[in-house]
């Protein structure tokens, strides 16, 4: 099954590196990609993966998350930052997303784990935020 991926993140380097994950991880392809969180709700539609980082202009990902998953309850939202685990607003823990990863630790292993089966077919609470 092909999964279709949009990377939603402010500068355009990470975006870069995302991209060369996501490549990286057969079946999965790239969508679209978004800078800000008013971009991600607006280009979410037909992606079964979002890569939503948490500090973004204009809407943060977390308000960009629930309102992505209003429209499209099947997606899988992984949240991506620098900030420790420990260290997430507490509401990063309730918006809906699988998982949170540290930007330094994204690989396409931890990317396929974390989705699972996840993407299209409704998502379990999330397990990996905090």
């Amino acid at each position: 099954m092909e999964r279709t991926v949009l990377i939603v993140d402010d500068q355009p380097l990470f975006r870069s590196v995302a991209r060369m994950i996501v490549a990286r991880i057969p079946g999965w392809r790239i969508l679209a990609e978004a800078a800000s969180g008013e971009e991600a709700v607006d280009r979410a539609a037909g992606a079964a993966v979002v890569l939503m980082d948490i500090n973004l202009p204009g809407i943060d990902g977390i308000a960009a998350t629930r309102r992505i998953l209003e429209r499209q309850p099947g997606t899988a939202v992984v949240l991506l930052s620098t900030y420790a685990a420990e260290d997430l607003p507490a509401e990063a823990a309730r918006c809906g997303a699988v998982g949170y990863v540290h930007k330094d630790d994204l690989t396409p292993s931890l990317l396929r784990e974390l989705v699972g089966g996840a993407a299209g077919t409704g998502i379990s609470p999330p397990t990996a935020v905090p």
